[in-house]
């Protein structure tokens, strides 16, 4: 049987593409209407995704004035979504740093519960300063720290969806008796940074756990993966650094007495579509065109801690060392890191990596036919890059309505992709092992 290929709509701002919400296809609907991400989730539905995925931001940027950042807050979105769709699984961002772990495995149980199994939580550590000074918290935190709290972040959530045995609940209403004793047990967690006492106050949900989803591609991030990740996302500029990823993160997951298949890997693709290659590159073209150079510029910098790009010709070649080592960066590693190996290998311009860039924000972007975009898709799953993708439409619902339209057909002729779901939860969409807990 040939390699089925996962797939996630990943809904973000009008598209993926920073120019997206200038775009004359863009959703004429704002951010915060509930109707566009209906249409789009029963779109996906209807389209039989694995998927589809609600990032978070934790504090405004400074580029609020031209680029759309007002967003919904997933876990309340995920609900919403859960109850106008049936098979679909819907995976919500939440973050380790600024939630307090009892809180949000309530809210992670209560939702695969309204889900009916089908709710995944993507796990994300927080580096913002901004986002610190919105959560009383210390900023100063290093990476190194940040996913230490993770790790036992993890240690208790996992314990709190553990503390209800399955069978706990008989809802005997003749003998009175509601759940069986010894059957709910608290955690008595005692570390570093929590201490909680459980149990949860919500049984045990449809799926044992949500599935757990990671995307840090760090050295703590992917040590962090290879441990708790059950789906990761990842964003690469190129196939060879896709395929370096998939090969690591495989053999730690192996190193960690996992089987390699109990973690799927779907890097970000961003793909143009077209009829023909001409009228997608051009397509692309007018995109990159409406984007605002400035904004670009910024959000360059905030990659690197904030560095001074003026001095920088927009049409010379780049080199490494026009930018700091983000091995010393406080902040995220994991992108800065992408963004040097792109210039290493490929020697862009400034204003052509400002163009790659603003694409997708250093995920994988692809201009070309519906063929060529099945292509590369089957190509990545079967030469070690992929187990699929997190989908990132350029401009939301246009390009997504034509990735539905002409590449999910041939996807299905190849006999790569379901025609129907074949199963329920989320975590059989994946083909996800159920997880074991205290009381098995």
């Amino acid at each position: 049987m040939k390699r089925q290929v996962h797939l996630n709509l990943f809904i973000h701002s009008r598209g993926h593409h920073e120019a997206a919400w200038r775009h004359k296809d863009a959703t004429p609907f704002l951010l915060t209407d509930f109707r566009y991400y209906e249409d789009l989730a029963r779109k996906a539905e209807d389209a039989a995704f694995d998927s589809i995925f609600l990032s978070d931001i934790l504090s405004l940027g400074p580029d609020i004035e031209y680029t759309p950042r007002a967003v919904l807050d997933p876990v309340p979105l995920a609900g919403a979504l859960a109850a106008i769709t049936k098979k679909i699984g819907i995976i919500g961002t939440a973050s380790t740093t600024y939630s307090a772990p009892y809180n949000l495995a309530r809210q992670f149980a209560s939702l695969d519960h309204i889900s009916n199994g089908r709710i995944a939580w993507n796990i994300v550590t927080t580096a913002s300063g901004h986002a610190a000074s919105n959560y009383s918290a210390d900023p100063q935190a290093g990476i190194e720290e940040r996913y230490e709290r993770a790790d036992e972040f993890m240690k208790v959530v996992n314990g709190l969806w553990d503390s209800w045995a399955e069978d706990a609940i008989v809802d005997d209403r003749e003998s009175g008796q509601y759940t069986l004793p010894g059957r709910i047990q608290p955690i008595n967690h005692e570390g570093t940074f929590y201490d909680v006492r459980g149990p949860l106050t919500v049984p045990r949900g449809p799926q044992g756990r949500p599935v757990l989803v990671q995307a840090g591609s760090s050295e703590p991030g992917r040590s962090f993966a290879s441990k708790h990740g059950e789906a990761i996302f990842t964003a690469v500029l190129e196939k060879a650094a896709a395929q370096d990823f998939y090969r690591d993160i495989k053999s730690r997951v192996v190193a960690e007495g996992r089987p390699a298949n109990q973690c799927i890997i779907m890097p970000g693709l961003s793909p143009v579509i077209a009829s023909t290659e001409s009228k997608a590159k051009q397509y692309a073209k007018e995109l990159d065109e409406l984007g605002d150079q400035e904004v670009g510029l910024k959000r360059l910098s905030g990659n690197f801690g904030g560095i001074d790009l003026s001095h920088i010709d927009l049409d010379k070649p780049l080199v490494p060392e026009d930018f700091p080592d983000p091995k010393n960066l406080q902040g995220s590693v994991s992108r800065p890191s992408l963004i040097i190996d792109l210039i290493r290998n490929q020697k862009p311009t400034l204003r052509e990596l400002l163009f790659k860039l603003s694409g997708a924000r250093g995920h994988y972007t692809f201009a070309g036919t519906a063929e060529q975009v099945a292509d590369l898709m089957e190509d990545w799953i079967n030469d070690g890059a992929a187990d699929g993708f997190n989908l990132m439409p350029p401009v939301l619902p246009h390009m997504f309505d034509v990735f539905v339209a002409d590449v999910i057909p041939i996807l299905i002729k190849r006999g790569i992709f379901r025609t129907k779901y074949e199963t329920n939860t989320l975590r059989e969409h994946y083909q996800l092992l159920s997880p074991t807990s205290r009381f098995d």
